[in-house]
């Protein structure tokens, strides 16, 4: 545990602690969530509520309403839309830079990460599961490799050495070089963070979902949402599709491989909007 804080706090200006978002998350699971404690925690953060006004005047939200502030925002779209919003503004800012340790350009990470929360989202909501929390932790499941990014940066020759010599993935790589791996430095950030232990076991075991004990479901959900972006080319670098994990995945969730061609599709049909839409400039 000392290693991993000790990357986190390395690259703590690089992954800024979002005060508002260990707040909300819980809100989600109260049958009657009170709106204007809702609006209090996001109208002190400026940026975030010129960002939610700005995205809920969209033309996919307005429907030709102008909405001038966060109470109308929630009366007209909801809670729970809202709370989307909020988290895909929160991640934009820091997903949306370019992370040299991996060799990803600006924009890369963020766009693998809004698929696989497109993907995890579908996959939950088929389901039954709690579809915010899915698109969360979807989201956030890569959030890691901004903390390993710089060290792997440092170590840059050794990087293509192992990826170009010996053929490994970004994880075999983190593990051989920093000793940890992105999936659990992520995981560490979000508790640190004081997120649900839910959306903190999801994205730590994201790639082993059958770890994650009473949150495999949630995890195995995030898993086939990773899967299905690279699958559908919104990934980045060189990338190990571990067909064993995939196949342990669906049988925690009870699919069927055949079902992943449909979420693709689902997939594929959502993307462009919710990209264009909460895509933070």
């Amino acid at each position: 545990m000392q290693t991993l804080d000790e990357y986190i706090d390395r690259a703590r200006h690089l992954v800024p602690a979002p005060a508002v978002l260990p707040q909300l998350v819980p809100l989600l699971n109260q049958p009657d969530t009170d709106s204007g404690r809702v609006v209090d925690l996001i109208s002190y953060n400026q940026s975030l509520t010129a960002n939610v006004l700005r995205v809920c005047n969209s033309a996919y939200f307005s429907r030709g309403t102008a909405i001038g502030n966060l109470p109308q925002a929630v009366t007209h779209i909801g809670f729970r839309q809202l709370y989307d919003i909020v988290v895909s503004s929160i991640a934009a800012v820091t997903l949306a830079r370019p992370q040299k340790g991996y060799g990803v350009e600006s924009d890369a990470l963020w766009d693998h990460s809004v698929t696989t929360a497109i993907a995890a989202q579908l996959v939950a909501k088929d389901l039954g599961f709690d579809e915010q929390v899915a698109f969360t932790a979807g989201l956030l499941h890569d959030i890691g490799k901004i903390v390993l990014s710089l060290a792997l940066e440092q170590a840059s020759a050794r990087v293509s050495h192992e990826a170009d010599t010996n053929g490994l993935a970004p994880l075999e790589i983190e593990m051989r070089l920093l000793g940890v791996n992105h999936a659990e430095v992520g995981g560490r950030l979000l508790e640190r963070w004081q997120l649900p232990q839910n959306v903190v076991f999801a994205v730590r075991y994201h790639h082993q979902p059958g770890l994650a004990q009473d949150h495999s479901a949630l995890a195995a959900c995030v898993y086939l949402g990773n899967f299905v972006a690279y699958f559908m080319g919104h990934g980045y670098g060189r990338h190990s599709l571990d067909l064993k994990a995939r196949d342990e995945t669906l049988k925690i969730l009870d699919l069927s491989p055949e079902r992943l061609p449909e979420y693709m599709n689902q997939s594929f049909e959502r993307l462009k909007g919710v990209k264009a839409l909460y895509q933070i400039q």
